[in-house]
């Protein structure tokens, strides 16, 4: 990765944008040129990428000129409003809402899972949602290797999945609850300090959240199998940053506990922490900050007869969003795909 990209990050003062600054130094990202975009309310303000001050711009169509790849991550709306724009411009845009992942016509991409589906853009890759992006790491080798039918999730969600304003007000909350004054959420439906609230997004017909069915439909997506049938409880906790996922599967091939270790072991992205004698298993406190999915507690099913249960943490704002999509970003130079092929133009609803 030689040459030098023209970069721009939307959304570049929230929770994923600072990751997405991070992860691009850390990774040393070709980047030869950085634009920072923001609303108007963030323009000005100043932020350092590699040890040089950048100035956040506010959005505008002149200022995806010239650039060859956008990580978005403003949330649906401004994706559905300035990704086609980043488009006519000529950049590569990834974006990390949940505007564009269900479109046909967008690959919803996890490197280590479907690398191959870069190739098919029309301008735009979908980042999928964290707990998905998590969830399949480690459910796709597995998938490959045993086959599975049926899969039940139990998430314990972090406040950073609602951004740096979940975070904040976990923060003080607790700080309230704990001065024995009362807590008023704003961004979660309840109090989050020494608490668990099992809604995240908005119900739906069918009783399930919309978290808990992007978690169904993502994740069909990604290992491309319509058939799967996928069970999600979604629940936000009162952790600062992670995502873990008691995950259970039915195979449709026999599979032992020791066969689907070495195979996760060998598997990219992930790390085995697997001796609970030992006190060893995925934590949270352990996975922040990390780039890996941890995999853990594996033991054989007690309801199915081809099963596995296994429990799993991974960093919500990296491997679940800017690592994510960096990996994309670097993926798409190894394939030689950042570029929207010719005679492909935006086709995004």
């Amino acid at each position: 990765m030689s040459q030098g990209y023209r970069v721009a990050i939307l959304g570049a003062t929230g929770a994923v944008g600072a990751e997405l600054l991070a992860v691009l130094e850390q990774r040393r990202f070709p980047v030869a040129e950085l634009r920072l975009l923001a609303s108007e309310r963030s323009a000005g303000r100043q932020l350092s990428f590699a040890g040089t001050p950048h100035t956040v711009q506010a959005v505008t169509p002149e200022a995806f000129q010239g650039l060859d790849l956008v990580l978005a991550s403003a949330g649906a709306s401004l994706s559905k409003t300035w990704a086609p724009q980043a488009v006519a411009a000529g950049a590569v845009v990834i974006d990390n809402s949940s505007a564009f992942r269900l479109d046909l016509q967008v690959p919803l991409v996890v490197p280590e899972v479907n690398p191959e589906a870069v190739d098919q853009h029309h301008g735009v890759i979908a980042n999928p949602n964290c707990t998905t992006a998590i969830l399949v790491t480690a459910l796709a080798p597995l998938h490959r290797a045993f086959i599975a039918q049926r899969v039940i999730v139990s998430t314990y969600q972090s406040a950073s999945g609602a951004g740096a304003r979940g975070m904040d007000e976990l923060l003080v909350g607790t700080r309230q609850w704990l001065a024995g004054e009362t807590v008023v959420p704003h961004t979660f439906a309840h109090p989050l300090p020494f608490n668990v609230i099992p809604h995240i997004d908005t119900f739906q017909s069918n009783g399930y959240t919309r978290e808990e069915m992007k978690v169904v439909l993502e994740t069909r997506k990604i290992l491309g199998d319509s058939a799967l049938k996928l069970s999600c409880t979604a629940v936000r906790v009162p952790t600062l940053r992670v995502h873990s996922e008691a995950v259970t599967v039915e195979f449709g091939r026999p599979v032992t506990p020791e066969a689907a270790r070495q195979i996760l072991a060998e598997t990219p992205g992930i790390e085995v922490i697997d001796d609970p004698a030992a006190g060893r298993y995925p934590l949270p406190l352990h996975a922040t900050g990390r780039y890996p999915v941890e995999v853990g507690r594996l033991r054989a099913s007690l309801v199915f007869e081809h099963g596995l249960d296994f429990f799993i943490a991974g960093d919500q704002l990296l491997k679940g969003a800017a690592l994510n999509a960096v990996q994309i970003a670097e993926t798409l130079i190894d394939r030689q795909a950042l570029v929207r092929p010719a005679g492909r133009a935006p086709a995004l609803t």
